[in-house]
C-alpha cells in the first residue's frame, strides 16, 4: 500500500528463527538475524530454511526480516557470499546488513542494502558517501549525539538505524582489532574474543596505581527509552535493540517496552506511523531492567558525561535488594521493601570483589534459604537480584497476542447476505452467500447472536475493531452461515494481504560515481579483499591500506578507538580542568598504561576530537596462522 507518513520502525535481534518469531509477536517491525555464514556473530548462525520461515511469519504482519552479512571478506570467500545473497533473495528476505564494501562490486540480486554499524558511522561526509552509494539504511554510531544526528539527517535521505537499548561495545564499531591482535579472532570477522571486559589495573605515567582490577573498558548497556521523541525529531527512523546472543526473556521484554514507549509516542504525533501491522497485548508488565543489563547510560547522545563505565563487573548484577542485617547457618535476612519469590537468583561481591550468584530455595518475607550458604556472607554487605523467578514464569508462557484490527460491515443482498473486512492497511475483502431470509423473531437475541459470531476471530491475525450492521430488519441468520461468512472473508483478506506485500527495493547508486571524502585509507577501513579495493578506486581514493587483519607490517597502532575516556572517568580530562583555580597547566593528556597480565597497553589521548586511542601490536602466533580457505555452508534453498 502506499505509505504518506514517515514511517517509524522497531528493529530486534533474533538469535534464531523462534526468537524472531517471538520478537515480532511482542511487537517488533523488523528483526535482523543471522544467516549460516559471514555474521558479525558466529556463535549465532541460522540456516536459509529457518530464516524463511521467520520471513513468512513476518510478512503477515508486513513486518520485515534483514540479514546480517556484515563481516569483512578474504577474496576466496566472495563467490560463497553471493551465492548466499541470491539464496536470501530467493527466501524473501527484505534486506542485507553489511560492511564490506567488495559486496557492491559483486552481482548481488536486487535485494535492499543496510549499511551496519562496523562501517563506522561518525560524520556527515561517510554518512552522505553510503547513502550515495546506494544503501537504503545506515546504522550511526552509538557514539553519537542528537545534533550529529541531525546534521546527517539533513544531509542524507537514506533511513537512519540507531541503538537503543542493550550491549554497548567501548570501541567504534569496526575500529576495534585487540581481539585480533591477542587471539586471532577477529572482530571483524564475527569473532570478537570481548577482551574489553577483562578486568585491569591503571597507572598513570609515573607509574603510580589509579585503580586495580577494575573492568575500564566495560560500558554500562545502553538505555534510550527518555530520548526516542528526541532522537525521531533528530531524524532517526529506526530503533534497534541488541542482542543476538540475548536469551528470549530479554528479547520479549525490551521489545515489549520499546513498542509500548513508541505507539504512545506515534499516538501523540499523527504525522508518524508504524512501519508494520498489529496491535499487541502482553500478559506482564515489561521492565528491561529485570533481564540482563549492566545497569543503565543513555552514552554521549546527550554530550559526555560521567559515569558511562560498568567498571565492578561485566555481569548481570540486578536490582539491588538491599544490606544483609543478619546472617544465620543456613539462611540470611536482607533489609529491603521488594518482595522475594522462591528460585529468585540474588548476587553481592564478596570479599574479593568479585560478583558471587546464589539461588534462593526458599523465601520467608526477608529471610532468604539459598541452595548453599556462602561462606563470606557478611552483614551490611549490599544484595542484589539478578533473577525475578516469578517475573520470568511470565516470559516462559504465551506472553502476548498480535492482532490487526478490521472493520466488518455486514449486510443484505437481494439473495443472501454479504460480509465486507477492511484492516487498518485498507486491505479489504468481501464474502457473500446465497441463503434464504427470515425475520428474526427476537430481535435483541438476534442481533447478539449475529455479532458474536462475527467476532470469533481468536484463532487468526486480527480482532474485530468495530462491527456494522447495514440491514433494513433484523434477520435470523443461522451460525453457521455467519461462521463461512467471517471465515471466508478473513481468509480472502489474508490473501489479499500477503500479494499486497511488497519488499523493499534496493536503491541505485549516484551518477557519475560519488566521491569518497578523503583520498587514503589506513587499515582502519578494513579492506580485506581486491574488490573492496577496486570499490573505494573507483570512488576517488588514491592509497589504500590493508585490513588490519591482512597486514602483518603493523607494529604498535590503535587496536582500539573509544570515545570512552579514562582521564575523563577518574576527573584528570585537561579540558575539564581548564579553567579550575589551581588547576589550570597541572593537568595534561598524558598517556595512561592499562595492565592485565603481562599485557600492558599505552592509551594515548587525542583531545581534540574527544578519543582515547588503545596502543597494541599483533602476537607473534597470529602472525602464524593460516589463511582463511572458503567457507562451506549448506544452505538449502526454501
Amino acid at each position: 500500500m502506499q505509505k504518506t507518513r514517515r514511517h517509524i520502525e522497531l528493529l530486534a535481534p533474533a538469535r534464531n528463527a523462534d526468537f524472531g518469531i517471538e520478537a515480532i509477536n511482542h511487537g517488533a517491525d523488523a528483526v535482523y538475524i543471522g544467516g549460516p555464514a559471514f555474521g558479525a556473530r558466529a556463535k549465532a548462525p541460522n540456516t536459509v530454511a529457518d530464516i524463511a520461515r521467520l520471513v513468512k511469519h513476518a510478512h503477515r504482519y508486513h513486518a520485515e526480516v534483514f540479514v546480517a552479512l556484515n563481516t569483512i571478506f578474504h577474496d576466496n570467500e566472495l563467490a560463497g557470499a553471493r551465492e548466499l545473497a541470491q539464496q536470501l533473495y530467493e527466501a524473501e528476505v527484505d534486506a542485507l546488513i553489511v560492511q564490506d564494501m567488495g559486496l557492491l562490486e559483486l552481482d548481488l540480486p536486487p535485494i535492499q542494502l543496510h549499511a551496519s554499524t562496523q562501517t563506522d558511522i561518525r560524520t556527515v561526509e561517510k554518512a552522505v558517501f553510503l547513502d550515495q552509494v546506494g544503501f537504503s539504511q545506515i546504522v550511526l554510531a552509538r557514539e553519537l549525539d542528537l545534533n550529529t544526528v541531525k546534521k546527517i539527517a539533513d544531509a542524507t535521505s537514506c533511513n537512519l538505524e540507531f541503538f537503543i537499548h542493550g550491549a554497548l561495545c567501548v570501541a567504534f564499531s569496526g575500529q576495534c582489532f585487540i581481539s585480533h591482535a591477542h587471539t586471532g579472532r577477529s572482530a571483524n570477522r564475527g569473532e570478537c574474543s570481548q577482551e574489553c571486559r577483562l578486568p585491569f589495573t591503571l597507572e598513570d605515567q609515573k607509574g603510580r596505581i589509579i585503580g586495580k582490577d577494575k573492568h575500564f573498558l566495560s560500558m554500562k548497556d545502553n538505555d534510550q527509552s527518555t530520548n526516542l521523541r528526541a532522537l525521531i525529531q533528530a531524524g532517526v527512523s529506526s530503533f534497534k535493540i541488541e542482542g543476538r546472543y540475548k536469551d528470549l526473556s530479554y528479547v520479549k521484554n525490551a521489545t515489549a517496552h520499546y513498542r509500548e514507549l513508541l505507539d504512545e509516542i506515534l499516538n501523540d504525533m499523527p504525522e508518524l506511523a508504524k512501519s508494520s501491522s498489529g496491535n499487541c497485548t502482553y500478559s506482564f508488565t515489561p521492565q528491561p531492567e529485570k533481564t540482563f543489563n549492566r545497569s543503565a547510560t543513555d552514552y554521549f547522545v546527550n554530550g559526555r558525561q560521567a559515569n558511562i563505565g560498568a567498571f565492578d563487573t561485566p555481569k548481570f548484577s540486578g536490582e539491588e535488594l538491599g544490606k544483609v542485617n543478619k546472617v544465620g547457618k543456613d539462611f540470611f535476612e536482607v533489609e529491603t521493601s521488594i518482595e522475594l519469590h522462591n528460585g529468585d537468583g540474588v548476587c553481592f561481591f564478596d570479599v574479593h570483589k568479585e560478583l558471587v550468584g546464589l539461588r534462593v530455595n526458599t523465601a520467608e518475607g526477608k529471610r532468604l534459604y539459598p541452595n548453599e550458604m556462602p561462606a563470606d556472607m557478611r552483614r551490611g554487605m549490599t544484595v542484589f537480584r539478578n533473577r525475578d523467578h516469578a517475573f520470568m514464569r511470565l516470559l516462559e508462557k504465551d506472553s502476548t497476542q498480535r492482532k490487526i484490527p478490521v472493520n466488518m460491515v455486514f449486510y443484505e443482498t437481494p439473495d443472501g447476505f454479504a460480509l465486507g473486512v477492511t484492516d487498518d492497511d485498507d486491505f479489504s475483502a468481501t464474502a457473500i452467500c446465497t441463503t434464504e431470509k427470515q425475520v428474526a423473531q427476537n430481535l435483541e437475541k438476534a442481533e447478539s447472536s449475529l455479532r458474536e459470531n462475527l467476532n470469533k476471530l481468536g484463532g487468526t491475525d486480527f480482532i474485530a475493531n468495530n462491527i456494522k450492521l447495514d440491514i433494513t430488519q433484523m434477520w435470523f441468520a443461522p451460525a453457521s452461515i455467519i461462521n463461512g461468512l467471517r471465515r471466508d472473508a478473513i481468509e480472502q483478506l489474508q490473501q489479499s494481504r500477503d500479494l499486497g506485500y511488497q519488499r523493499p527495493a534496493r536503491r541505485k547508486a549516484a551518477e557519475p560515481a560519488a566521491i569518497y571524502p578523503e583520498d587514503t585509507l589506513s587499515y582502519l577501513a578494513n579492506v580485506y579483499n581486491k574488490k573492496a579495493h577496486a570499490f573505494y578506486q573507483k570512488h576517488g581514493v588514491k592509497i589504500i591500506a590493508k585490513a588490519y587483519e591482512a597486514n602483518e607490517e603493523l607494529g604498535e597502532v590503535p587496536v582500539m578507538i573509544t570515545k570512552h575516556c579514562l582521564r575523563f572517568s577518574h576527573g584528570l580530562c585537561p579540558k575539564e580542568a581548564k579553567g579550575v583555580i589551581g588547576v589550570q597547566g597541572t593537568v595534561t593528556a598524558e598517556p595512561m598504561t592499562l595492565i592485565s597480565g603481562n599485557d600492558r597497553y599505552t592509551l594515548r589521548f587525542d583531545c581534540k576530537p574527544c578519543e582515547m586511542h588503545v596502543m597494541g601490536k599483533i602476537r607473534k602466533p597470529v602472525l602464524q596462522m593460516v589463511q582463511p580457505q572458503p567457507v562451506q555452508f549448506h544452505a538449502k534453498r526454501p
